[in-house]
């Protein structure tokens, strides 16, 4: 079983609510700069942004890292990663992708290991994400928080408990008493995974629930799901954008 990982970042300029926020400052550097240091401390592998602008590119650059400007009409950062991944590595020396959103500058590295945890673990999984126990009762109606339907042991607080997921989506699921699982948008592919999905038609649950991991599954393909303790902060309103840099303060990773 070899894992030879890269993580990449897909990043793009468009966002509503806040305008241009892979460049807002946090600490004195770009958020898609401490997206990239956090992933870095996870100590994986390369890492590497998948820019969908040349702004974002640059400023990848000016920080000293590596960026890959992509087409900026992908529709989704799994296009844009699939697109990076094979102009940084055209020979596959990679055989996992690991794909880290470019708005979670306060990620906890040891999240973006937990979502190899299933991979390592088995050579059955194409994907592997996370998630965590949903804690705050109002999350567990809320669209906006995405649920995993997925047999974890029900007494478990380790991290990196793995159980295979049977679905995804935005309604209060599974029925019944006991946890309900926030869902993580951090994944890891094995590359032929990631070229086959990329490549599939947007599935009919996928377009329901707008939630994009539906397609692998309605495809066949299997995600194993790794638990880990909290939720990171994304950021996509001023006032998120408020708390990482306190958090990051906090913590002492920004100067």
């Amino acid at each position: 079983m070899s894992n030879n990982p890269i993580v990449l970042i897909p990043a793009r300029l468009a966002s509503t609510r806040l305008p241009n926020k892979p460049l807002a400052d946090i600490g004195g550097k770009p958020m898609i700069v401490q997206c990239i240091e956090r992933a870095l401390e996870a100590d994986l592998g390369p890492v590497a942004v998948a820019a969908g602008d040349p702004e974002i590119y640059d400023a990848v650059q000016a920080a000293g890292y590596t960026a890959i400007l992509t087409d900026p009409a992908h529709p989704s950062g799994s296009d844009r990663i699939y697109e990076a991944v094979c102009r940084l590595d055209p020979d596959g020396q990679h055989d996992v992708i690991i794909n880290v959103q470019g708005d979670l500058p306060t990620l906890d590295p040891v999240s973006i290991r937990a979502a190899m945890a299933p991979i390592q673990q088995s050579d059955g999984v194409d994907i592997a994400t996370i998630a965590a126990v949903i804690d705050r009762e109002e999350e567990r109606s809320n669209p906006n928080v995405v649920k995993v339907i997925a047999g974890f042991p029900e007494v478990s607080d380790l991290d990196f408990t793995i159980a295979r997921a049977l679905s995804f989506t935005r309604a209060t699921a599974p029925w019944g008493d006991g946890p309900l699982y926030h869902h993580i948008g951090l994944y890891a592919f094995r590359r032929p995974a990631l070229a086959r999905f990329v490549g599939l038609p947007p599935g009919i649950l996928e377009q329901r629930e707008r939630l994009e991991q539906l397609r692998a599954l309605e495809a066949g393909m299997r995600i194993d799901v790794a638990l880990v303790r909290t939720v990171p902060l994304g950021v996509d309103t001023p006032e998120d954008l408020e708390r990482a840099r306190a958090i990051l303060m906090k913590n002492n990773l920004a100067p």
